[in-house]
């Protein structure tokens, strides 16, 4: 399937409507409680059929082997966003460390837009990447606070709510739960819920995806803290990501659809479990920088070309 068809999905056209709605000003909105509720649903979602997949195909050497992949990334990337965010960006330690945890973490909403991608064009990833991808969502803050932690700025006093948030963030707790509950579950005693959690699915992301575009516009528009250097490291972190992610996937001799996922996952950057973080253990840092990066640049970048590429690229590299 062509790129531009899957810039054509109802998804990213969707998204596309937020952002044009955000750039011309228009007082368009989605009610936040009702953009909790969707994201609520949309990890309950994710998960359950996660676990649903995992359960029909059971546990396998591969699932072990890309988890322990997943998190070596996580632990792994926030050391090139950091260098190269001193280098080139030239910015200060404390706020390079707190940029380059978001660049090793996850973000949900790109992974569950990358899967109904690859679903609608028949390379559907693993259902244990649900699981891959809660896995990554934690280990890169901890490389990010490490990092930052030479400018002997981290907070003191804020040990134990950081562990909180870190390991009981909500939607780690929520993916691995519904995760859980999807094995439990297998797709028999799914039937009755899948109406809900299945044929609604991608409409309420269509939803949610107006609601980011929107966010990630005004948050692009309302920035004063983003320079065109770190607005080209926003583009330069992704690629860079998604390339190594997808080259082991080729080395884990993956197919399309799972190398497909696992790229985009190295290549999405966190806004909502790293920020939280960040606030608690380095108050100091700027979130103007930190959250214009990350959701204002890399994740409209990785919606609107990312996930088009890899789409197009994943069958070629992977078979």
């Amino acid at each position: 399937m062509p790129a531009f068809e899957t810039l054509l999905s109802p998804v990213i056209l969707f998204f596309i409507l937020g952002a044009l709605a955000a750039a011309a000003r228009s007082d368009l909105s989605v009610p936040e409680p009702l953009a909790k509720s969707l994201s609520l649903y949309l990890m309950a979602a994710i998960g359950l059929k996660g676990g649903i997949q995992v359960a029909q195909a059971g546990f396998s050497p591969q699932l072990v082997q890309v988890s322990a992949v997943g998190i070596a990334l996580s632990f792994g990337l926030p050391l090139i966003a950091f260098a190269l965010l001193r280098a080139l960006a030239g910015l200060d330690r404390l706020n390079a460390g707190a940029v380059a945890a978001h660049y090793g973490s996850v973000s949900i909403v790109t992974f569950v837009t990358t899967a109904d991608a690859l679903t609608r064009v028949g390379i559907a990833p693993a259902g244990y990447m649900v699981a891959v991808m809660a896995l990554m969502e934690t280990p890169a803050i901890v490389t990010g606070l490490l990092l930052a932690r030479g400018s002997g700025m981290v907070a003191p006093g804020q040990r134990g709510k950081l562990v909180r948030e870190v390991f009981l963030n909500g939607s780690v707790v929520l993916l691995l739960g519904a995760f859980a509950i999807g094995l439990v579950l297998g797709p028999d005693r799914y039937k009755p819920i899948a109406p809900v959690f299945t044929t609604g699915f991608t409409g309420l992301l269509c939803l949610f995806l107006l609601d980011m575009g929107l966010v990630a516009m005004r948050r692009l528009r309302e920035s004063r803290a983003l320079n065109w250097r770190m607005a080209a490291l926003g583009i330069a972190l992704p690629l860079i990501n998604g390339t190594i992610g997808l080259t082991l996937a080729m080395l884990l001799g993956l197919d399309a659809g799972t190398g497909a996922a696992l790229a985009m996952l190295a290549a999405s950057a966190s806004y909502i479990a790293v920020p939280a973080a960040v606030r608690l253990a380095m108050p100091d840092a700027d979130p103007g920088i930190y959250l214009s990066m990350s959701l204002a640049v890399s994740f409209p970048f990785n919606i609107l070309v990312g996930i088009p590429l890899v789409t197009q690229l994943a069958p070629l590299v992977l078979g």
